[in-house]
């Protein structure tokens, strides 16, 4: 049996500095020098995650699930409600039902 992690994109993922760009309302994260994003509009204490962007040179790499993550964890850590607008995030919250509460 390898020693090796049966899930590559897991440790990727642990090492991505996945940055939250408050002026911009976004979460982000540059792979291979493509612009990865998580756009959301906060309206008071809700915050709608709109889009997910991954560009196809640097996709199936697990980064979208990775900014979806992160995006949920700060909105739980602010207090925020989250309507997933973005058909991803909603996919994501249905297979993630540890998030379902924040859904507003």
């Amino acid at each position: 049996m390898s020693s090796k992690s049966a899930n590559p994109g897991a440790a990727a993922a642990a090492l991505r500095a996945i940055r939250h760009n408050e002026a911009a309302h976004r979460f982000e994260f540059t792979e291979d020098g493509q612009l990865c994003v998580l756009d959301y509009v906060l309206d008071g204490a809700v915050a709608s995650f709109v889009h997910t962007g991954v560009p196809a040179p640097v996709g199936g790499r697990g980064i979208a699930a990775d900014l979806v993550r992160f995006g949920l964890d700060t909105a739980r850590t602010r207090g925020w409600k989250v309507r997933p607008v973005c058909s991803y995030v909603a996919a994501y919250v249905q297979r993630h039902p540890e998030y379902s509460d924040l859904v507003d």
